[in-house]
């Protein structure tokens, strides 16, 4: 059962820092501070006072730019090296434990499924952000920080379920990213050649 909590707190963890890395290390940090749980390995470094100063300072300046159309998408284009080094690096320090022979894999492991979470949520941003209105931007941001913050609250008291709905999650995101790249190609494709066409109405 101590293996599948913790399989649970690891990709409930990684999915999570792929939404909101500092919304993540700031919410475990503090529950494992507190004593709510024992985070494996290493990764109890998160409950550092400094380490869980920093992430919460860097979750305000990301709660504001995350509201903020076409900010958001910048600061998730910065943010898709960040997020997946984040959730990769808490594979590698939960596994500290068990050597490099197994610390390597889960970070591999961890990173991935950061770096999926990241995608499906930069990319539907993109897709918003073909809407002029600045209203659903606001409620998409606080929709995927209800769902890190409910991913927490699982890895908490119910980490196997976190991990089943993690799995569930990387299954149908497989199928979502495909759909909504297709979408934005379409929509900058369309948007594109209507400049063009507009371009050559001009010129005539």
């Amino acid at each position: 059962m101590e293996v599948l909590n913790s399989i649970g707190v690891l990709l409930g963890s990684s999915w999570a820092s792929g939404v909101n890395l500092y919304l993540t290390i700031t919410g475990l940090g503090i529950a494992n501070r507190l004593g709510w749980i024992a985070l494996p390995g290493d990764m109890d470094i998160i409950s550092h006072p400094a380490i869980i100063g920093i992430a919460a300072f860097m979750y305000a300046i990301e709660f504001i730019a995350d509201k903020v159309p076409y900010v958001d998408s910048a600061w998730d284009s910065v943010h898709t090296f960040i997020r997946p080094l984040g959730g990769a690096a808490l594979g590698y320090m939960a596994m500290a434990d068990m050597g490099q022979a197994a610390q390597i894999p889960v970070a591999l492991l961890t990173g991935s499924v950061a770096l999926d979470s990241h995608l499906t949520k930069a990319t539907t941003r993109v897709a918003i952000n073909t809407s002029p209105e600045p209203v659903t931007n606001s409620v998409a941001s606080v929709t995927e920080d209800a769902g890190v913050i409910g991913v927490m609250y699982l890895i908490l008291q119910h980490p196997v379920i976190a991990a089943l709905l993690v799995i569930a999650f990387i299954a149908f995101s497989v199928w979502f990213l495909r759909k909504m790249f297709h979408l934005v190609k379409r929509v900058f494709a369309g948007k594109s050649g209507g400049s063009a066409s507009q371009k050559k109405a001009d010129i005539q």
